[in-house]
């Protein structure tokens, strides 16, 4: 049995690989080994969902030469492998497959189609980009894109407004990195509590209440350098407040990473209050 001051280890959001991801390490049964060892209880390995289109792609699947079609197929092969490692290592671990989502122009039907065809058992709503540009590849991106929508400040309400469709459209079970958008913003903190911006957390936040859905605990934020996890902390407050659940997430995209900061994360959240007997995420097809 697992008391609430020693809670099980578990990821909402993890597993990314080499494999699947152009922007990660290791292959994906070594990353499930490593969670094996490290005795997690469960893990979502959500890797990305396939591009619609070469022109949202990530800058280094351009540079590695791949385009929309490759992504589509490197996913369908990630959810066989997953599938079979699934089972192969039923009797140690508790695997769910999943994805994580983009949201971009056009998004709800390609996703969809996505969840019909390949079923995995939930996936991460998740944003890379606003207005079709991308925001979290690098600091010159932040900038770019921030500019092109009009500011920091709009790219802020941009996000949360998309977030806010995507949320209500695909209801995921788990909704990814919240506050994301953050990621460049030195200033972010004094930027969540303007006004404008502020009611769209709060009118998003209630509707994953409503939803009943999980709010990823992303602490791989830690591991890029950032000062807490996603979401931040007042946001994380707010969710409290409001009974929503928290999970963590180690959006590992390596070995290395599989597990880091959870613990820590663990913590802040049993500090606050939240209910640390994680519930699993329901599943979108019967297995």
């Amino acid at each position: 049995m697992t008391y609430s001051n020693h809670p099980a280890l578990v990821s909402v959001h993890g597993g990314h690989s080499a494999q699947f991801c152009s922007h990660a390490d290791d292959f994906l049964e070594d990353i499930i080994k490593a969670y094996i060892e490290k005795d997690f209880s469960w893990v979502g390995i959500t890797e990305h969902m396939p591009f619609a289109s070469d022109r949202l792609l990530y800058p280094e699947d351009k540079e590695a030469g791949i385009d929309a079609e490759e992504t589509y197929r490197r996913f369908s092969l990630y959810m066989s492998t997953c599938r079979k490692l699934q089972k192969k290592y039923s009797s140690s671990i508790k695997i769910y497959v999943g994805f994580e989502t983009e949201t971009f122009s056009g998004f709800e039907p390609f996703i969809k189609n996505l969840i019909n065809k390949f079923q995995p058992d939930y996936i991460v709503g998740s944003m890379h980009h606003v207005s079709d540009m991308g925001f979290d590849y690098s600091k010159e991106q932040y900038n770019e894109t921030a500019q092109a929508v009009g500011g920091l400040d709009a790219l802020y309400c941009k996000y949360f407004d998309l977030q806010y469709e995507m949320i209500d459209v695909l209801k995921p079970a788990v909704v990814g990195h919240f506050d994301i958008v953050r990621i460049f913003d030195p200033d972010y903190h004094s930027r969540l509590k303007k006004p404008d911006i502020q009611k769209r957390i709060i009118r998003n936040l209630k509707l994953i209440k409503k939803l009943d859905l999980i709010i990823d605990f992303n602490v791989r934020a830690l591991y890029t350098g950032a000062n807490e996890p996603y979401p931040s902390r007042p946001i994380l407050l707010q969710a409290f407040d409001l009974g929503i659940t928290v999970i963590p997430g180690d959006d590992s995209h390596s070995v290395e990473t599989v597990g880091l900061y959870v613990k820590e994360g663990i913590e802040i959240l049993n500090k606050i209050g939240f209910d640390t007997k994680w519930r699993t995420p329901p599943l979108l097809f019967n297995s």
